[in-house]
């Protein structure tokens, strides 16, 4: 019975622990799964999907059902050589079939423009996807932070409430003025509002995590403490790769095709197009009926439009030109971004070092100042100096480990990666 409780303890445990254990994937997963944003970009596809599938549908023979009744028509009769009209009623009923043979490739254009626009949606969900994990990796990676912070400043606040207590005992005992005390209660209470400082900016961070997972995240979660702690690989380093990887690049070029073909489809449209006609009518007329076909082909050449062809050609020609010159200024503000994040990293790497020498002297100086404070060979100024240096210190280099990850994973996103 005794080990059965132990098991039960063992298994409840472990099963809370996991509960409470929120990792960075499982953020991700969650936001892709359901925020909007995502939905939206599948419906486009499906949209452009359909868009296609219309324009397609030019190439695809076209069948009407037409039928009428005139009330009342002018007929012309011819009898015995001589040319009358007679006023009759009328009516008829058949079905008649257009085939497109030839139109000088304006449709055919026209389809694989919608087919680069089907490809441009399922980059965009990709580029909307790859987004949403950098903005998840950066909310994640703040909370880590500001939880790190949080017990740094608790730290800071039990020292200067032992500080406190401490110049209160030595002040009863005649060792101590009371500006020490004063001075040391000041410093314990802006401790607790930069504390208070921390806790929100954390529930800030969590809450908008919350609200791009969909879901709630409990006060206490565990989180990964080491996601902060990221290295720059060598592929991010690699500029041409990062540009050749880069969805919004990938976009560029594709509107960069779709609008070379719309350009040429407009160019087609002056030429004109040829089809095959057929028909097959049923007609009542003069009190008799009658059967009617028709098998041939039209030739459809337009003269004069209003200046309309041009103007949509010339219309077409520029939106390439466009597309052509957007692709350009983006590969330059990508270059300059890039250039900008491989800089930032340098120097945070160069923070992090000196930050951690800096943890560690200001460390040894506490200590030193602090039993000097108690023979009074210190002023309380000296010992509150060192424990803010070690505090800013330590607050520093979780600020440069945060920013150093933050910008690696915007290195990742500009590559188009997820996780």
């Amino acid at each position: 019975m005794k080990k059965l409780y132990v098991l039960c303890c063992i298994i409840f445990t472990s099963g809370t622990i996991f509960a409470q254990t929120l990792n960075l994937k499982e953020c991700i997963d969650k936001t892709l799964k359901n925020h909007p944003d995502i939905k939206t970009f599948m419906l486009k596809i499906e949209q452009s999907k359909k868009s296609y599938n219309s324009a397609y549908s030019d190439n695809l023979p076209q069948i009407n059902l037409q039928g009428g009744y005139n009330i009342t028509q002018t007929y012309p009769v011819t009898a015995n050589n001589t040319f009358k009209t007679i006023d009759d009623n009328g009516w008829s009923l058949g079905v008649d079939l257009r085939q497109k043979l030839w139109d000088f490739s304006k449709t055919k254009y026209k389809v694989e423009a919608f087919k680069k626009d089907e490809d441009i949606s399922k980059l965009s969900l990709k580029e909307a996807k790859a987004l949403l994990a950098f903005k998840v990796k950066s909310l994640y990676e703040s909370m880590v932070v500001q939880k790190e912070a949080i017990e740094v400043r608790k730290k800071d606040i039990e020292t200067k409430k032992a500080l406190y207590e401490q110049a209160k005992a030595l002040v009863k005992q005649g060792l101590k003025t009371k500006a020490d005390e004063s001075r040391f209660f000041a410093s314990l209470y802006n401790a607790k509002s930069s504390m208070q400082t921390a806790k929100s900016l954390y529930k800030k961070a969590k809450d908008s995590l919350s609200l791009y997972m969909g879901e709630d995240i409990d006060d206490d979660i565990i989180l990964q403490r080491d996601s902060i702690k990221k290295e720059l690989s060598p592929s991010l380093r690699d500029m041409d790769s990062i540009i050749k990887n880069n969805y919004q690049i990938k976009i560029d070029v594709k509107n960069i095709e779709k609008n070379r073909l719309l350009h040429q489809s407009s160019k087609a449209a002056k030429y004109g197009h040829i089809d095959a006609i057929a028909s097959y009518s049923r007609i009542g007329a003069l009190r008799d009926d009658y059967n009617s076909k028709l098998l041939g082909a039209t030739l459809n050449i337009p003269l004069y439009s209003g200046g309309r062809l041009d103007a949509e050609a010339q219309k077409a020609k520029i939106a390439y030109l466009i597309a052509k010159e957007k692709k350009s200024s983006e590969i330059l503000r990508l270059k300059d971004e890039i250039e900008g994040l491989l800089t930032d990293i340098e120097r945070y790497d160069a923070t992090i070092r000196a930050k951690k020498e800096e943890l560690f002297s200001v460390n040894e100086t506490k200590k030193v100042v602090g039993g000097r404070y108690k023979v009074g060979l210190a002023t309380y100024t000296e010992v509150l100096d060192a424990v803010s240096s070690f505090l800013n210190a330590k607050l520093a280099l979780l600020e440069a480990y945060y920013l150093k990850s933050v910008a690696i994973d915007r290195l990742q996103y500009l590559k188009g990666k997820i996780k």
